[in-house]
Parts: C-alpha cells; sequence; structure tokens
C-alpha cells in the first residue's frame, strides 16, 4: 500500500508562483480591457473622434 505523504515544500512554492501569475494576468488583462473600452467609448464630437463619426454626426443632422 502507498502512504499519502504531505504536500512537499516545491508543490507549496510552485502553488503560490501560480496564484500570483494568476493574478498579474487577470489584472493585465483588466488593464487592456479598461484600456479598449475607454478609447472605443471616446466621444466622436471631440478632437479624437474618428472622422467617419463626425461625418455620421453631420448626416444625421
Amino acid at each position: 500500500m502507498t502512504q499519502i505523504r504531505a504536500t512537499h515544500e516545491i508543490h507549496g512554492r510552485r502553488l503560490s508562483r501560480n496564484i500570483g501569475l494568476g493574478i498579474v494576468l487577470v489584472a493585465f488583462v483588466g488593464i487592456v480591457y479598461g484600456l479598449t473600452i475607454a478609447k472605443v467609448g471616446t466621444d466622436p464630437n471631440d478632437d479624437l473622434g474618428a472622422p467617419w463619426a463626425q461625418a455620421q454626426d453631420k448626416a444625421a443632422k
């Protein structure tokens, strides 16, 4: 029969490293998502708006 052994020290380190890396990846994805929403959600009346958005606004009036 095999005995159940306690978790080795290296497994605890790997788990901590994997959790830390997961947190960093989630933060990175959140930053990229936030920047994307901020860029896509710009006001077309601003100078930063795309020219086609300004043309659509003028055509709608």
